[in-house]
């Protein structure tokens, strides 16, 4: 199991793209390629843009499809992060 702390690379505002995208490339991917269950930690997150989520988690869902959330657990996400997530979510399987 990959357990990413988002805090730790993106702050309590989570919005840097580029941190996203590092996260994405660098350590969800990896994981999921070796068929590890990664968890996205957002504890002490209180906000993250739509664009950062989208950033983190569009390319993964286009790569693996609607089966990557069977292996991508979002933990300690508060009301407003948790919408964001459903948001994008829902927007990539739109496209997928």
């Amino acid at each position: 199991m990959k357990h990413i702390p988002i805090f730790e690379r993106a702050g309590a505002f989570a919005e840097n793209k580029d941190i996203a995208r590092e996260i994405r490339t660098q350590e969800i991917i990896p994981a999921l390629d070796k068929n590890e269950e990664v968890t996205l930690d957002f504890d002490r997150v209180d906000v993250a843009t739509q664009s950062f989520i989208h950033a983190l988690i569009s390319d993964v869902l286009r790569k693996y499809g609607n089966d990557a959330l069977d292996h991508v657990a979002f933990k300690s996400c508060n009301e407003t992060v948790q919408k964001i997530i459903n948001i994008v979510v829902e927007y990539m399987q739109e496209g997928l």
